[in-house]
């Protein structure tokens, strides 16, 4: 029997048909939202955890390609191929070379290594990087590389090294690009927020995608791009690529069936039915480049683009009926000094309540202080984005 279906033999036995722990990275704070969603997800197992910067879980490989595929709030899922404890280099050295690299890494890609070590004797993690890669080196130097595609040429794969008393954890990145690249957007407004923490923002703040959502200050239009992907039941991950297509044990027919899947849930409206989603700006070439972006991916019917300024409309010239207006204004280091940051706060909520009453609002503020003046009674979300201390404020406004 060849070394190659042995090799197929022990990929299916040890990976694909295995239980395995996966943990995905959030954003802090979006931790239960995202256990939220994926304990909604139809997992093989029913076992996941909400810990200190993320979510845990156990499942199957292709539990861990529907929640890249389909969760909105999570950054990244790894996949965790081993733990050991080592107080030396000869012991790590050995435990490296022992294990088998070539159940999960393709001989000839490209590795890119990150090390953290706390209270741990060994603590240099750019030794430890270097071991881990000679290690990976000297185990897959009997397996051929594969031929690379010129079409499709493989991502580096990330390798995650947490030493920590001494008890090392090594995890397989399996998303790629952070998720927040929904593969979709080219074009970066004024203040870009995540699309992950967009959509946190939109679900905090009640959306559901059957009501009206306005999107004022739209910028690249991330919040209105969201929404049109969550009204329409697109999944996150739709129309990108991750790090797990490149593992030996991906599975293309699968993938292929589950996407089959997804795309047969994704709603298409008819394009002379009224848009629930208005995005507006007072940048032409934003507002243009959000056109262009909708219309690559179908979603001009869902959302309509004007270029004006946000104090120059009220939601009745847009809709009859109230929705989630959701604002992510250019504070800070993106606008200028902190008073005009708050002169515009002020700004933006005397509006809200002249003209908005009735409708769910998520607010981007840019401090707490600030955002303890609002008129109107708000819940507050702390966060960071960007390298700034911000607040997310969500409620109804009366």
């Amino acid at each position: 029997m060849s070394s190659e279906s042995s090799l197929a033999r022990r990929i299916k036995r040890h990976v694909i048909g295995k239980t395995g722990e996966f943990f995905i990275v959030t954003s802090p704070g979006l931790e239960k939202l995202c256990y939220e969603e994926l304990t909604a997800l139809p997992l093989s197992v029913k076992e996941a955890t909400v810990m200190s910067g993320g979510v845990g879980f156990r499942g199957r490989l292709h539990d861990c390609y529907l929640a890249n595929l389909s969760l909105r709030t999570a950054s990244r899922i790894l996949m965790r191929i081993a733990t050991f404890r080592a107080t030396n280099f000869k012991q790590l050295d050995q435990k490296l070379v022992d294990l088998p690299w070539e159940l999960w890494l393709k001989p000839g890609q490209v590795l890119q290594i990150h090390t953290t070590a706390l209270r741990s004797r060994l603590y240099h993690s750019t030794a430890i990087s270097d071991r881990v890669r000679e290690g990976v080196e000297i185990r897959l130097q009997p397996f051929p590389p594969e031929p690379e595609s010129a079409d499709s040429p493989a991502s580096p794969q990330q390798l995650f090294v947490r030493a920590a008393d001494d008890r090392f954890t090594l995890s397989l990145d399996s998303s790629g690009d952070l998720l927040y690249r929904r593969g979709i957007k080219t074009h970066a407004g004024r203040a870009p927020l995540r699309e992950t923490l967009a959509a946190a923002a939109l679900k905090m703040a009640g959306y559901t995608g059957q009501e009206p959502l306005i999107d004022p200050m739209c910028g690249s239009g991330t919040f209105s791009l969201e929404g049109a992907m969550m009204a329409d039941r697109i999944p996150p991950g739709f129309f990108r690529k991750f790090a797990f297509t490149d593992w030996p044990a991906f599975k293309p027919r699968q993938w292929a069936h589950m996407k089959k899947e997804a795309g047969q849930q994704i709603l298409r409206p008819e394009a002379d039915m009224p848009p629930l989603i208005f995005a507006s700006d007072r940048d032409e070439a934003g507002c243009q480049a959000l056109e262009q972006t909708l219309a690559r991916h179908g979603l001009s019917a869902r959302v309509r683009v004007s270029c004006r300024d946000f104090f120059d409309f009220s939601p009745a010239d847009l809709t009859d009926r109230p929705g989630v207006v959701a604002l992510n204004p250019p504070y800070g280091i993106r606008l200028g000094s902190g008073q005009e940051s708050r002169d515009l706060f002020q700004a933006i909520c005397r509006h809200l309540r002249a003209e908005y009453r009735g409708w769910k609002i998520a607010l981007i503020a840019p401090d707490k202080d600030l955002a303890r003046q609002l008129p109107f009674r708000v819940t507050r979300h702390p966060f960071r984005h960007g390298g700034l201390d911000l607040t997310l404020l969500t409620g109804k406004i009366r």
